[in-house]
């Protein structure tokens, strides 16, 4: 590594000799602590050097604390210098199977606290200990059953058997509540998110997602793909270790070319995103030693902060120019698809794949043979084009009955101000035309997708104490992408909204009959229209049932909040 930075971990560790060794360091290189020996080591660190503190900040499911702990070589209290310094914050153990960042930032902690590692003068580091506590605690030696070590390790999901990065926007959890909590006290600028990768099998010990440069923004994206990221991997290059993308390939073959992961907000950097933080979620290869995994990823944390302490301006001029680049009145997008005219060519170090018959099932199997190595060029797609946008609001207006999305925008930090009285507003509100839902529960939801609003503008009565949500502010992404219907991580997509989708009140057939034909012929207008619509619909023109519908749901009996979203908007 070069500036502050020049020891790698393990030449370190034979020179630090035996004080402060992690339980990592103490073991076989193919073990990971506990939940309970990385507390009592994190204590005694925060006990022993000034510069440690070790806080409890939120909480697990199965009510243990979250914890994060801080380098901080200030002598100033944190809060004064998240407004002065570039700050980093690190998640570790959201999978705890995957324990490599929850090792390595134990160790890279220590070596700050013994100044080993040159303290920087303009970087505070915060790390999450372990976020999923309960999978941490949850050990075995079987859930990973393609995974090369440790010996034992955490349990994916939670005590309630949430998988935690499927969680930011939802919120399901008491974790996730609590990261939200952490990530806006310290308002992070640079955010990693310790993982291990699945899927097909490669030389590379390293890979990462960097999160979708078209969701940060072009100041922002443009700058950490094509600036900061590069010149963070340049030293992995220089000392041979193997990096690229995070091979988003299962069960087939990447030597054709792979797209770049999308991290939708319902993941951990797809959510920092909306506040225009810098995120890469770091994978490292699932079969390669543990020592090996725990060893890159120290590294990247520390090749991170080096670029930090060096560009943190440039770094806080970028978030700025990104928090600027929407404006009221703009168009938005909301969803995306992969634009496969655009790529760039990766220098893909691989092995040789083939088929031979299964011993299980007799069948073609597809396996990997590590005698065989190849580097080759191949096509990284990582360009995206947005199918789908919105115009940016001057409000949202949400009706104090929505009291759980409310508490969900404070934790977020977002600004908004009480209705005093009760008043008439001129807004814009959608009603729900289409949607697709999931035929499998995912992650505790029946997911909405693809879903379509119809537009109508009125005049609506407001009481007090009903909200006005301005989206001039620091949160306006994490506005639009949580209460516009249409986007992929909406909180309607997520059943937030879903008792509007049922109809309260409906009638017996015979009855309205008589009424349908007063309606029909009293209404001409109605009646003009009842008649377009069977004329252009043959099927329509012989279902007596749909036609007696149609004209239950055209007149005033048909109630109006059936699939009428409840959150209104101010243009």
């Amino acid at each position: 590594m070069k500036a502050i930075f020049i020891a790698s971990l393990f030449v370190s560790t034979i020179l630090w000799g035996q004080s402060y060794k992690t339980p990592f360091e103490q073991g076989n290189g193919n073990q990971t602590t506990t939940y309970a020996t990385m507390r009592s080591y994190y204590q005694q660190l925060a006990k022993d050097f000034k510069t440690i503190e070790f806080l409890k900040m939120g909480e697990d499911d199965n009510g243990e604390p979250i914890e994060v702990v801080i380098f901080n070589p200030y002598k100033q209290d944190v809060e004064s210098l998240i407004k002065t310094k570039s700050v980093l914050l690190i998640n570790n153990g959201i999978h705890p199977g995957e324990p490599d960042g929850i090792d390595a930032t134990m160790a890279m902690m220590r070596n700050f606290a013994t100044k080993k590692l040159k303290a920087p003068q303009n970087v505070l580091i915060a790390a999450i200990a372990a976020y999923n506590v309960s999978g941490m605690m949850n050990r075995g030696q079987f859930s990973r059953a393609n995974q090369n070590g440790p010996e034992q390790y955490g349990f994916r999901g939670n005590a309630r058997n949430y998988d935690l990065n499927r969680d930011f926007i939802k919120t399901d959890t008491k974790n996730s509540w609590s990261f939200q909590k952490i990530y806006q006290y310290f308002q992070p600028d640079v955010f990693i998110d310790n993982h291990v990768s699945n899927g097909a099998d490669y030389q590379h010990t390293f890979t990462y997602i960097s999160t979708n440069k078209e969701r940060l923004g072009k100041p922002l994206g443009n700058y950490f793909h094509q600036n900061m990221q590069p010149e963070i991997l340049k030293s992995f290059t220089e000392r041979n270790i193997l990096s690229v993308p995070y091979v988003n390939i299962h069960g087939d073959v990447p030597d054709k070319g792979f797209p770049a992961f999308v991290d939708s907000p319902r993941y951990a950097t797809g959510y920092t995103t909306l506040f225009n933080s810098i995120g890469t979620v770091v994978e490292t290869h699932m079969l390669k030693p543990y020592k090996d995994r725990v060893a890159v990823t120290y590294d990247y944390m520390l090749e991170s902060i080096n670029y930090m302490e060096k560009n943190y301006l440039q770094i806080k001029q970028k978030r700025q120019e990104a928090r600027n680049e929407y404006k009221i009145g703009q168009d938005y997008p909301l969803r995306w698809k992969l634009d496969s005219t655009k790529y760039s060519q990766l220098d893909f170090k691989g092995f040789e794949a083939g088929y031979k018959p299964s011993v299980i099932s007799g069948k073609p199997r597809l396996y990997y043979d590590r005698n065989k190595k190849f580097s080759k060029p191949i096509l990284y797609y990582d360009t995206y084009t947005p199918i789908s946008f919105v115009k940016i609001p001057k409000y949202y207006v949400i009706p104090q009955s929505e009291y759980h999305v409310i508490d969900l925008l404070k934790l977020n930090n977002i600004e908004m101000k009480t209705i005093k009285k009760d008043s008439l507003i001129s807004v814009e509100q959608y009603r729900i035309r289409d949607f697709k839902t999931v035929q499998n529960p995912y992650e505790g939801h029946y997911l909405h997708y693809e879903t379509v609003v119809g537009k109508e503008n009125t005049q609506k009565t407001f009481r007090a104490g009903d909200v006005l949500v301005n989206l001039n502010q620091n949160g306006m992404k994490f506005l639009l992408e949580t209460l516009e219907p249409e986007a992929v991580d909406s909180y309607f997509n997520w059943n937030f909204f879903d008792a509007i989708l049922g109809q309260k009140e409906y009638y017996s057939a015979y009855v309205f009959e008589d009424t349908a034909e007063q309606l029909i012929k009293n209404d001409k207008a109605l009646k003009t229209a009842f008649e377009l619509e069977k004329a252009k619909d043959p099927k329509f023109a012989q279902d007596g049932a749909a036609q007696l519908d149609w004209v239950y749901k055209n007149s005033p009996y048909y109630e109006k909040t059936h699939r009428l979203y409840p959150i209104f908007r101010i243009n």
